[in-house]
């Protein structure tokens, strides 16, 4: 989308109140507040969706433990069921309200430099690096209903996969390792971002040189 035309889109102010608070939501901006900000808790994705309960004194979920198999891939499934139905929801909803406009309109400057996409691929690309099950789903989604192309998406991913959500993975699965951890958390997750956005302009520049190379051969046809 050139920039042109991104100046034609018109953005409605619920629209740009939608765009700031799915940000608040998959973001996780506000997933560890305390004291008199706790309430804002409300905003974030994650808390949202909550937890499954425990069976008796061990501490386990539905899934139990020690599980393999069609059966233990099954119970998996399952357990992401929630997250994207409830996203799908969020989506279609704040997407009446105007909120891919917002995003096309303020992240198309920062994307389309950036990775070469436009900015309504601006919500799982903010996702991913607090969720990667959610980018996913809201990554097929918006390809789904033609807001991506399918090269767009290939670049996309290619940012998502390696260091899948970053913050994420290393203030929770990381944590025990963070007191021993010669570097401090911001500049860990301002390496893994680097090297994600190295990754995904090796694919983008890739993708670019086949495209050039496939019309060039149309030519000369």
């Amino acid at each position: 989308m050139s920039n042109a035309e991104t100046e034609k889109i018109k953005v409605t102010s619920q629209g740009w109140i939608s765009l700031v608070i799915m940000l608040c939501m998959f973001s996780g901006l506000f997933s560890n507040l305390d004291g008199s900000l706790k309430f804002l808790r409300v905003l974030d994705l994650n808390t949202l969706l909550g937890s499954f309960g425990t069976i008796s004194d061990a501490g386990l979920n539905y899934m139990g433990k020690g599980g393999s198999g069609v059966r233990d891939g099954f119970l998996f499934a399952l357990s992401l069921a929630p997250a994207t139905i409830f996203c799908m929801a969020v989506i279609e909803v704040f997407s009446k309200m105007g909120v891919m406009e917002a995003f096309q309109k303020s992240f198309t400057p920062i994307l389309k430099p950036l990775l070469g996409i436009r900015g309504s691929c601006g919500l799982p690309f903010v996702n991913s690096l607090n969720s990667s099950d959610v980018a996913a789903v809201l990554t097929k989604q918006l390809y789904d209903n033609g807001q991506m192309t399918d090269d767009e998406r290939t670049i996309l991913v290619s940012f998502m996969y390696p260091s899948s959500a970053p913050i994420t993975n290393i203030i929770s699965t990381q944590a025990p390792l963070l007191p021993i951890a010669v570097m401090a958390i911001g500049p860990m997750i301002l390496i893994l971002l680097f090297c994600k956005l190295v990754g995904a302009n090796i694919v983008r520049f890739m993708i670019v040189y086949r495209n050039k190379r496939e019309k060039a051969e149309e030519a000369a046809i």
